[in-house]
């Protein structure tokens, strides 16, 4: 699979192309904006893009209005296939959020069903009871996603919604020559659904990448059924983030080796994870540090840890960024341009040298020296060994290990060294060895 080797780069389309907050109808092709930006990316040396939702929709693109036609307040269809064709001409591959779960209220076969009630051919494709009525006095009741009523949800179990949505996923193919799918709420799809999307875009494309976006518990549950993990990629919410925020060593090591270590009780031996330091639905990562020498650091675990790193556009040059207790507007900015800055620098040259390794990008996880504030771990495949060492605090110190003997390449600095047991680790320092 491509994405297992890749480099992700989130972007969230309304906000970046500085789209109005609420669909206004106007169509203005907005969208084309990241054409500007594809050169950029394949010098950051990313190799896929993952898109939060483009179609049409009532305000945020989560409440989808019709799935086959791309937000008028980014534009037509024509201006997204130049720009799908553009960012593959720049080597960039194209990950759509796939929002299956629920539609806005304005999603057209709804809307057929506020019209004609229980004569809309359309009536089963929701979950609906014509016995109550719904918040907004539809004169019927139906369940909207995790109580929040302008999304409608899906009947994923009526095979006619199931045909819709695989149609709209060729449609997607066809038209955009798109390479992959993040599958919305995956926690909350139906598990013969994702079978089924599974086997379906595999015949429509060789490797095309499904990935899921899951709540830490809910992959504990999903995980131990292979049909279902052999359907999807999963990124979780929790777990290595929440330990990101506060550079607390013990608990990174703790979380890593919990999930990806050696042993039988390890949650995710073999399995590729997205990870990422933030996204569009919390805190950047920048807002939340405290020291801010801690921001190159974060990038450095995250390019040599397990998984398949993905950044949060804007946040390579350290942008913050707040969530509000009432909307995350603050968290999706748009940008008149690249901002790079040194620790846009740091990062391209840990991609380049990620990409390269097989240790990095696939190898198994052990954690081999380990202080509140010093971590080194090692990441090893039958080809290659590497070790990452990252040291948090302001002080130097002298690592001491049996594993820390030989002759090595740092790979940031392109020096090799020659080890007896011992690695000098500067202050606020990363090191990648490989052996």
């Amino acid at each position: 699979m491509w994405a297992y080797n890749s480099i992700f780069y989130q972007i969230y389309p309304i906000g970046f192309c500085g789209a109005p907050v609420h669909n206004d109808g106007e169509c203005v092709p907005r969208i084309r904006k990241l054409m500007d930006w594809s050169k950029y990316l394949e010098d950051l040396g990313v190799d896929s893009v993952l898109l939060n939702p483009v179609f049409e929709s009532d305000n945020h693109g989560y409440d989808t209005r019709d799935f086959k036609t791309i937000d008028c307040r980014l534009g037509t269809n024509e201006d997204f296939a130049e720009v799908c064709k553009d960012l593959h001409a720049h080597n960039v591959k194209i990950v759509l959020d796939g929002v299956f779960n629920h539609v806005g209220r304005g999603f057209w076969a709804f809307k057929d069903v506020q019209e004609k009630k229980w004569d809309s051919p359309y009536k089963d494709w929701f979950v609906i009871s014509f016995d109550g009525n719904s918040s907004y006095n539809d004169g019927f009741w139906y369940e909207g996603w995790e109580g929040h009523f302008e999304l409608v949800k899906l009947n994923l179990k009526n095979p006619a919604v199931v045909d819709y949505l695989l149609e709209c996923v060729k449609f997607w193919v066809d038209t955009f020559d798109i390479d992959g799918l993040r599958l919305d709420v995956a926690y909350s799809l139906e598990p013969d659904f994702m079978r089924r999307l599974r086997a379906f875009t595999g015949g429509l494309k060789e490797d095309f990448a499904l990935i899921g976006e899951v709540l830490f518990g809910d992959y504990n549950r999903i995980v131990n059924d292979e049909m279902l993990h052999s359907c999807t990629n999963y990124e979780c919410y929790k777990g290595i983030y929440s330990s990101f925020n506060s550079m607390n060593m013990f608990e990174i090591a703790h979380s890593l080796q919990r999930q990806y270590g050696s042993e039988q009780w390890c949650l995710y031996r073999g399995k590729h994870l997205m990870t990422f330091v933030d996204n569009h639905d919390v805190t950047r990562i920048a807002s939340i540090l405290t020291d801010k020498n801690h921001l190159p650091l974060t990038y450095g675990l995250l390019m040599g840890m397990p998984g398949i790193p993905c950044i949060y556009y804007g946040s390579e040059w350290g942008e913050p960024g707040e969530k509000s207790p009432h909307n995350d507007y603050a968290l999706r900015p748009c940008f008149e341009e690249p901002k790079p800055n040194e620790l846009t620098d740091l990062i391209r040259k840990l991609i380049r040298i990620r990409q390269k390794s097989d240790a990095l990008c696939n190898g198994s996880y052990r954690n081999v020296v380990l202080t509140n504030h010093q971590l080194i771990f090692e990441r090893a495949t039958d080809k290659e060994r590497a070790l990452v060492a990252i040291n948090a605090s302001a002080a130097p110190w002298t690592a001491s290990h049996g594993d820390l003997n030989g002759t090595f390449t740092e790979l940031l600095s392109g020096t090799e060294m020659s080890l007896g047991g011992n690695l000098e680790m500067p202050a606020y320092s990363i090191q990648y060895l490989a052996f």
